[in-house]
């Protein structure tokens, strides 16, 4: 906490602001979301289908309108959209605490979801424009307070359901609201990379577009976040074939670990590969260590439930190793390929590619994990999500000896400190 500490006080206060504001969204955000589906179910008594629509529309909102919340914030400042999101979510999740018609509870959703696709470019941009060179040191101090957030804030929301869920809405409300009026009292303005009068909406999306190396490893980095999510789909699939009812609890344990494991972790794992690798090299081996994790399960698909339990932990630990050895250095890449122009709105995209690849990437794994199950063959789904590592990480390698991405001396002044 000491190293953290320090670390945060280099900073600038606005950069400080950035990283406590996305502890506060994290905490509200995993206080609530992972009992909505309970909710809506059990309290409200909607068909499945219905839940997954109401879940769907927030997923859809977000991911869908990323590059929308990031052409805002190169247009208007990065500050405007930080603050409408905060403002937006407060009133998603208070409303999500009151009503039980779907039409109501479709607009919740949505307004959760748009919110967030407002303030998550523009705070990665606003904070990539703070750090200047040091963008590397900042995105790793960003993710331990993002990664504190997730798991502070099921365990925070897990209390509060003893009284009900309107009361998780509420305190979920009330930090956001919190959180719209120090953005308002205490975020400085800082502009985006566009003169709105000079170059149109199209214009800005033409020029990412245009940014071919950006598209490729926006393409290079999806089979990542196909990865990171498995601790959300394949982990606790696992988990249930082995424990039986008890899989729920060790699901539990597996989330906890993985964030406690970028928690402690990030910092140190940064300042090592920052000090032995290049960053392209960092995302390489990152990627590569990332599908590696899967390997464990792949060699015990039959073994019982002590050394299925250990081999899911082991893959859960490396998998959050790795996601931090990545994250910042391609938080600074995506910075990097953009010229320092437009950052907010390559952010959207960037956020928008990812977020359609977990989407098609978990309709693949689930597919895999039934024809596996018909056919007696429980490694297969780990073994995809093996290769998958180790070819997103030689489609990176690829990119860096193409020239694609930043030489060593141009990774040189995103380095950390």
């Amino acid at each position: 906490m000491r190293a953290l500490w320090r670390q945060t006080r280099s900073f600038s206060p606005a950069a400080r602001l950035l990283m406590v504001n996305q502890f506060a969204i994290n905490l509200a955000f995993y206080m609530l979301m992972p009992y909505l589906a309970t909710h809506l179910a059990d309290d409200l008594g909607l068909a499945a289908w219905t839940v997954g629509l109401v879940l769907g529309m927030r997923n859809l909102s977000q991911q869908g309108m990323f590059l929308i919340g990031g052409t805002l914030a190169d247009r208007y400042g990065y500050r405007a959209p930080i603050i409408a999101g905060c403002l937006l979510r407060t009133a998603g999740f208070a409303l999500l605490g009151s009503v039980d018609s779907l039409p109501a509870l479709l607009a919740a959703s949505a307004a959760t979801g748009f919110a967030g696709a407002l303030f998550n470019p523009a705070v990665r941009a606003y904070l990539a424009a703070e750090a200047g060179g040091r963008r590397v040191d900042a995105f790793a101090a960003f993710n331990v307070y993002y990664q504190a957030g997730m798991l502070l804030g099921p365990l925070v929301g897990l209390a509060l359901l003893a009284a009900d869920f309107a009361a998780v809405c509420t305190a979920a409300a009330a930090i956001f609201a919190a959180l719209t009026v120090l953005q308002w009292r205490a975020l400085p303005a800082r502009r985006g990379g566009v003169e709105r009068g000079r170059d149109s909406v199209l214009a800005q999306w033409r020029t990412v577009v245009a940014n071919r190396p950006f598209l490729l490893f926006s393409g290079a980095m999806i089979g990542s976040y196909v990865l990171t999510f498995q601790v959300y789909l394949a982990l606790p699939l696992a988990a249930d074939l082995a424990l039986g009812v008890d899989g729920s609890k060790a699901t539990t344990g597996l989330f906890v670990l993985s964030a406690a494991v970028a928690v402690a972790g990030q910092l140190r794992l940064t300042g090592w590969a920052g000090r032995v690798w290049t960053p392209s090299r960092a995302l390489v081996r990152g990627l590569a260590a990332m599908g590696a994790a899967f390997v464990p399960l792949a060699l015990l698909p039959r073994s019982g439930a002590v050394a299925q339990l250990v081999a899911l932990a082991v893959a859960a630990a490396v998998l959050a190793a790795a996601g931090a050895v990545v994250y910042p250095f391609e938080m600074d890449t995506v910075v990097t390929l953009a010229r320092g122009r437009l950052v907010a709105t390559h952010y959207g995209l960037y956020n928008t590619v990812s977020g359609l690849g977990i989407t098609l990437g978990n309709l693949a794994v689930g597919a895999l994990w039934d024809y596996a199950a018909r056919h007696d063959a429980p490694y297969l789904p780990w073994l995809a999500l093996a290769a998958t590592g180790l070819l997103c990480a030689a489609a990176v390698h690829r990119l860096a000896r193409t020239g694609r991405l930043p030489r060593p001396a141009e990774e040189a002044a995103a380095s950390p400190a």
